[in-house]
């Protein structure tokens, strides 16, 4: 799609969800012809011409100041991922350089994958913006090994397992929940990096092969994805339900560590312990202190 097309349809989809009552306006009639605000109200929340307006909603975005668009944000009562998504989409259009710097490929650096294999009790893994899992501790691979093509597969991507991989559907119990949050997370990497080949090729063939992706992906839901909570149907364990917290690596551009915990005393800490039993058994470690095992890497 182009970006005109993204950016027509994302502030539509966003004024669809407000209401004039939401909006602190009046609703004048009772046969109002779209779900949302108009046109003309959005017009005169963001303090702009419906003329302007009606151009900045058919994409043609490329010239709009800082201002307006925070006016527009504003106005659509945008949250902090699609405030983002708008100026992303704005600098596309405009073809000013991205918000952040992106590295050239490469093999992470040790020194983050000693933090990683340090992290014994904790499933964690790191990940780029297109899901792609890049590494992995032995918790952090035994969580996610239903994802994983095969048993000796050191990597993956998170979206085409869930949608296209036999049983990708089964790991994630609230399945609706997690469809919504995968293409919400891809939706934001596109608007932060348009140009990436492999990310559009990724986002191509899920629309093409499956046709919830495709639903969700026309909602243009965007969102930051730093903390929260999300359960897992584990084949060895059931379902386990943990805290994450996600972390941009500052001197890596794009990469992000995700790390799971339980509280400890609760029945998803007991089969977290489960979970490191089975994955040193899998491994052929020893079992009796299976939190202390040395973690490796997956590249």
């Amino acid at each position: 799609m182009s970006t005109e097309s993204d950016i027509r349809e994302f502030l539509a989809s966003r004024r669809a969800k407000i209401t004039p009552q939401q909006a602190g306006l009046p609703a004048f009639g009772g046969n109002r012809r779209v779900p949302g605000l108009r046109r003309e109200e959005v017009a005169l929340l963001a303090g702009v011409s419906i003329d302007y307006y009606v151009r900045l909603e058919r994409g043609h975005i490329a010239g709009a100041s800082e201002e307006v668009l925070d006016a527009l944000a504003n106005a659509l009562q945008l949250d902090d991922a699609e405030r983002a998504h708008l100026f992303d989409l704005a600098r596309t259009a405009a073809n000013r350089p991205a918000r952040r710097t992106r590295r050239p490929r490469g093999p992470l650096p040790d020194s983050v994958l000693r933090v990683l294999r340090s992290m014994t009790d904790s499933p964690a893994f790191i990940r780029n913006g297109r899901l792609d899992i890049l590494a992995t501790n032995v918790l952090g691979r035994a969580l996610y090994a239903p994802l994983f093509p095969n048993a000796e597969a050191q990597t993956t991507n998170i979206a085409r397992s869930q949608f296209l991989l036999p049983g990708g559907r089964d790991f994630f119990p609230r399945w609706e929940e997690s469809v919504n949050t995968t293409v919400a997370l891809l939706r934001t990497e596109a608007g932060r990096a348009p140009h990436d080949t492999e990310l559009t090729g990724l986002i191509g063939e899920l629309v093409t092969r499956s046709e919830e992706f495709r639903t969700a992906w026309a909602k243009h839901n965007v969102r930051l994805h730093h903390t929260g909570r999300k359960s897992f149907c584990h084949p060895a364990v059931g379902v386990i339900t943990l805290d994450f917290d996600a972390m941009e690596l500052p001197a890596q551009p794009g990469i992000t560590l995700t790390a799971y915990s339980a509280a400890p005393g609760t029945p998803d800490h007991d089969l977290l312990q489960l979970l490191a039993t089975w994955a040193a058994t899998e491994a052929g470690q020893p079992t009796a202190n299976p939190a202390s095992n040395t973690t490796q890497d997956h590249l």
